[in-house]
C-alpha cells in the first residue's frame, strides 16, 4: 500500500464533517480529488425497508450530491451494497415459500424486496449510486480475505466455523471507543461458545444440507455478516478509501468488525479516512417496533393511510427526515410530515437551471451536512422566487442541490387522453381486487415517466388517482 493512497493528500475545499473515528468535526481532504470515493451499507433484503432505513439513505444521498457538486459528478465513486446472504432471509423465504426448494424461495425474496426498496427510494427521489454489488456476487473474494486473515494470524478454525481473533489487533475497539473485554459476539449469524474471546466474530459459517452454502476450503458454508462489506468496498473503492457512512447502529459491532478484517488483511492502519454516522429514528416519541404498533415501512407511507390516514408524498419524507441535523434523533410523527408538507406548499415550482446554488445553502451543506440550516436558506429563497422570477435559478439549483423539488416536467407531447383510459383501466383493476393487472398498469405508465398518486374523495371515500410527468 503507497502512501498515496492512504494520505488525504487532495484540496481543501471548505467541508467540514464529524468523524466518528475521532469525535470530532475535521476538514475533509479526499485521498484523491479526481476520486473521491463513498461506502454506505444498505439494506438486508429479508423485507421490505421501514422508515428508519430511509434515513440513512437519504442522508448520504445529500452527502453524494454535494460531493459531485463541489468535485464534479465524473469525480466521485458511491457504492452501496445489499446484503442478499442472512439467516433471516432463509428464514423469511422457508416461511414464504414453503413449496419451493429453498434457493428458488431466497431468490424470491431477495428480488421481489431489492424491487421495492427501487421503487421505494425513487420515491424519495434518491439517486442511485455508482455500484450496487450484492454480497452473493462477492462470495469468492470473502473466502479469499478469509484465507489471507488465517494465514497472517488473525482468524482461526473451531469446530467447522472461521473466527476473526479479536486480541490480534491491538486496535479493535477503535471507532467505539470499546475496551476488549466489553466486547460481545454482536454476529447475526449463531455462533457457538467456542471462541478464543468473547468478542470473537464468525467470518464463515457451516451450512446444512438445508442451508444456502458455497464450497471454500473450511466445508460448504456461508459469509458472516461483516466480511460481505470489507470485500465489497474494497472490491469498488479500493483497500482505503475516504468516507464510510451508515447509522448509528452499526458502529459496533459491524463497523468496528469491518475494520478490524480490513486492516488486518490488508495491512493498513485504516479502512476509511471518514466515517459518518445518522442518529436514531422514533415513531411518535417511541423506539420503532412491531411490538409497540408503530412499525412503518417506507412502502406503507408511500401507498397506504397506515400513518396518519393518508398516504404521504416522498417529497414530503424526504423533506421530514431532513429538517433534522444528521446526527441527531429524530421523532418521525404525523405533525413532522405536515410542517413538512405545509413548507413544501409555499415553494414555487422550480425551472431546468445550469445555475450555482446559493452560496447560503451551499455553505450549510458543506458545514457538516447541516441540513436544517439549508432547508432555512432555501425557504427563504422559494419566498424571494415567488416573487421574483429573476430569483428562480438560484433557488431551483439550490432546491436541486438537496434532491427537493424536482423540476416539472414539460407535458407537450404527452397524450392526456391515452393516460386517462390506463388510469380508468388500473382503477377498474383495483376495484376488481386484479391486484397484478394495477400493478402492471403502475408500472407500465411508470416506464413512461407517469408517476400516479393515489388519494381518497373526501365526500365519497372512493379511490381517486391524479398523475404527473417526473424527470
Amino acid at each position: 500500500m503507497s502512501a498515496a493512497e492512504t494520505e488525504k493528500s487532495g484540496t481543501n475545499k471548505d467541508l467540514k464533517f464529524t468523524n466518528t473515528l475521532t469525535r470530532e468535526k475535521e476538514d475533509f481532504r479526499a485521498i484523491d480529488d479526481e476520486n473521491v470515493r463513498l461506502y454506505v451499507c444498505g439494506p438486508t433484503v429479508y423485507d421490505f425497508a421501514h422508515i428508519g432505513n430511509a434515513r440513512p439513505v437519504i442522508v448520504f444521498d445529500v452527502l453524494y450530491r454535494l460531493l459531485q457538486h463541489v468535485y464534479g459528478p465524473d469525480h466521485v465513486t458511491y457504492a452501496r451494497n445489499i446484503t442478499d446472504v442472512d439467516d433471516k432471509i432463509n428464514a423469511r423465504a422457508l416461511r414464504d415459500h414453503p413449496e419451493l426448494p429453498l434457493n428458488d424461495a431466497i431468490a424470491r425474496v431477495t428480488q421481489r424486496t431489492a424491487d421495492q426498496f427501487h421503487k421505494d427510494i425513487e420515491a424519495l427521489n434518491v439517486l442511485q449510486p455508482d455500484h450496487e454489488p450484492r454480497a452473493t456476487q462477492h462470495i469468492d473474494g470473502m473466502i479469499d480475505m478469509i484465507r489471507l486473515l488465517i494465514d497472517k494470524g488473525h482468524a482461526y478454525q473451531a469446530e467447522g466455523e472461521v473466527l476473526f481473533d479479536t486480541a490480534s489487533m491491538p486496535d479493535y475497539g477503535g471507532l467505539s471507543k470499546r475496551k476488549l473485554d466489553e466486547q460481545i459476539a454482536g454476529a447475526r449469524i449463531a455462533v457457538d461458545a467456542h471462541k478464543k474471546n468473547p468478542g470473537d466474530f464468525v467470518l464463515w459459517k457451516l451450512s446444512s444440507d438445508e442451508e444456502p452454502g458455497w464450497e471454500s476450503p473450511w466445508g460448504r458454508g456461508r459469509p458472516g455478516w461483516h466480511i460481505e462489506c470489507s470485500v465489497m468496498s474494497a472490491h469498488h473503492l479500493g483497500k482505503v478509501f475516504d468516507i464510510h457512512g451508515g447509522g448509528l447502529d452499526l458502529i459496533f459491532p459491524h463497523h468496528e468488525n469491518e475494520i478490524a478484517q480490513s486492516c488486518c488483511a490488508n495491512d493498513t492502519k485504516t479502512m476509511a479516512n471518514y466515517w459518518m454516522h445518522n442518529g436514531f429514528l422514533q415513531v411518535e416519541g417511541k423506539k420503532m417496533s412491531k411490538s409497540e404498533g408503530n412499525f412503518f415501512t417506507i412502502q406503507e407511507l408511500l401507498e397506504t393511510d397506515n400513518f396518519g390516514g393518508r398516504k404521504w408524498p416522498g417529497e414530503v419524507l424526504r423533506l421530514a427526515m431532513l429538517m433534522t441535523n444528521y446526527r441527531e434523533p429524530i421523532d418521525f410523527s404525523v405533525r413532522k410530515l405536515e410542517e413538512a408538507e405545509n413548507l413544501l406548499s409555499k415553494w414555487p415550482d422550480p425551472v431546468e437551471t445550469d445555475a450555482e446554488p446559493s452560496a447560503e445553502v451551499l455553505g450549510a451543506l458543506k458545514d457538516d451536512l447541516n441540513t436544517a440550516a439549508a432547508i432555512q436558506a432555501l425557504h427563504a429563497l422559494a419566498g424571494e422566487a415567488a416573487r421574483d422570477d429573476s430569483k428562480m435559478p438560484v433557488y431551483s439549483a439550490s432546491a436541486a442541490l438537496m434532491g427537493l423539488r424536482p423540476v416539472v416536467a414539460d407535458l407537450s407531447g404527452v397524450d392526456n387522453a391515452a393516460i386517462e383510459a390506463e388510469v380508468a383501466r388500473r382503477l377498474e383493476a383495483l376495484k376488481a381486487r386484479n391486484w397484478p393487472e394495477a400493478d402492471r398498469i403502475r408500472d407500465e405508465l411508470t416506464s413512461q415517466g407517469i408517476l400516479l398518486k393515489d388519494s381518497k374523495d373526501s365526500a365519497t371515500g372512493e379511490r381517486i388517482t391524479s398523475w404527473e410527468v417526473k424527470r
